[in-house]
């Protein structure tokens, strides 16, 4: 399934420095305040298991909405990879309703796997799949500081990922219908495997 985040950073991203984890929640900047009358942004993480029946309708929608109704793509969405021992879902809501999200896999070997990356479109352009990823990055460091990320993320979306810290590897492939490039991730101060 194709890796899709919001690209509202993609024209600036070689400026920053995106190695470094996200500031700490009540440290960060005014824009990820809501205006008045907006509802705030919300981050959670949790285990499909443990999360109630109707927000786990609504990410799976969300994930609906961005691969197949807009992406197109037939393959299916629910690969049971979900459900696995050290599967974590990552997702913003707005108003309790989730606006972006991502998936955390552990394997298979070594490695930790991040996927399914969706913005609902009227949610996109204000950084949120940049903010769910240094959330997603944290998370594989917390988890196995050695092992390094990996992604198929779509072959159009290489300059973002790479902004991020990610580096290609290998030739571009397709998957679900769509061109992707393996890229890795490697924590700082940890050496390549």
């Amino acid at each position: 399934m194709p890796t899709t985040p919001d690209t509202s950073d993609a024209r600036s991203a070689a400026e920053h420095d995106v190695t470094e984890p996200p500031a700490p929640r009540s440290h960060r900047a005014a824009a990820d305040r809501p205006e008045a009358g907006e509802p705030s942004l919300v981050e959670h993480r949790a285990r499909v298991g443990d999360i109630d029946p109707v927000t786990l309708y609504r990410l799976l929608r969300l994930r609906q909405d961005v691969f197949v109704t807009e992406q197109q793509v037939t393959d299916p969405d629910l690969d049971g990879r979900d459900l696995e021992d050290g599967s974590e879902l990552l997702w913003i809501s707005a108003g309790g309703e989730p606006v972006a999200h991502l998936r955390i896999l552990e394997g298979p070997g070594e490695q930790v796997r991040i996927g399914r990356v969706a913005t609902r479109a009227d949610h996109r352009h204000q950084g949120l799949a940049r903010r769910l990823m240094g959330l997603a990055l944290e998370r594989a460091r917390e988890r196995h500081p050695q092992w390094p990320v990996e992604i198929d993320a779509q072959a159009y979306l290489e300059d973002w990922y790479a902004a991020q810290g990610f580096v290609r590897h290998g030739e571009v492939f397709l998957e679900a219908s769509l061109e992707h490039v393996a890229m890795t991730y490697q924590h700082p101060g940890t050496p390549p495997r």
